[in-house]
């Protein structure tokens, strides 16, 4: 199969793994959410494919332009959501996090991203673009997960659904926080030493990374050191999530700098 149908096979059954959720939330059916979860399953096996065959027809990362970048990050929010479905007990993450997903990969399938496979620049040709770009994007999708988690606090009444979803959010935070910080800011500088000979250079995706690093570095020290949990953890849990978009979204289409040609 080419990479194009494997894709929209994926998001076929994410698109039913979306229904099947929000059928179970509002049924309150058990069995619904693990048939949900069980379709999950299926389209990342799908994505999966998708994302090998990109990766061996153009010879290179399947992350390189901002469809492939939203194709990998929806992939990893999947795997996310996989990880915590069962553990977190919490039926209300699934729906939503899928709801996130098949937005972002109706974007990424839309007419506003262009989908050819294109050679890449000198900068780019590194295996430390595989280090930076998946780990980065792998530590976005936990967060996300904290997102969801963060809302779902917020707008939750009953006080043991809170301890769940504030639980969650941080369980969350500690895996993305060590990943983005490894991918996003330690792999980022190596690579911008080798690619440009300095560390760091003030551009606006590493500026806006490292706000969002010190976002997530405020909810961590806040709720370790301080004992911070709840509805301020939760805020800034959103505010960091919010930062990673604006790093994702807003410079690579507001700001101009040394990460433009992403």
């Amino acid at each position: 199969m080419t990479e194009s149908t494997l894709f929209t096979i994926a998001f076929a059954v994410y698109v039913a793994s979306l229904l099947v959720y929000f059928a179970a939330l509002f049924a309150r059916r058990e069995r619904w959410s693990r048939a949900a979860a069980l379709l999950a399953l299926l389209g990342l096996a799908a994505h999966t494919a998708a994302l090998v065959v990109r990766t061996a027809t153009s010879g290179h990362a399947p992350f390189t332009n901002m469809y492939e970048s939203l194709s990998f990050l929806s992939w990893a929010i999947v795997l996310a959501l996989l990880i915590f479905a069962r553990s977190a007990r919490t039926p209300r993450l699934g729906p939503y996090l899928m709801l996130i997903v098949v937005a972002l990969v109706a974007l990424a399938s839309s007419p506003l991203m262009p989908k050819e496979a294109t050679p890449l620049v000198p900068a780019l040709q590194s295996y430390w673009l595989w280090l930076h770009v998946s780990v980065t994007l792998l530590g976005e999708a936990f967060f996300a997960v904290a997102f969801v988690a963060g809302i779902l606090y917020l707008a939750s009444p009953a006080p043991d659904r809170k301890e769940r979803f504030d639980a969650l959010a941080y369980r969350a935070v500690a895996v993305g926080f060590p990943l983005f910080t490894l991918g996003g800011l330690v792999f980022g500088m190596i690579w911008a030493y080798r690619a440009w000979g300095r560390y760091w250079a003030w551009d606006p995706k590493e500026v806006w990374s490292l706000i969002t690093w010190l976002v997530f570095a405020l909810y961590l020290h806040t709720r370790i050191v301080m004992g911070w949990k709840g509805k301020r953890s939760a805020l800034i849990a959103i505010v960091g999530f919010l930062a990673a978009l604006f790093t994702y979204f807003g410079v690579n289409y507001l700001l101009s700098g040394l990460h433009s040609y992403a």
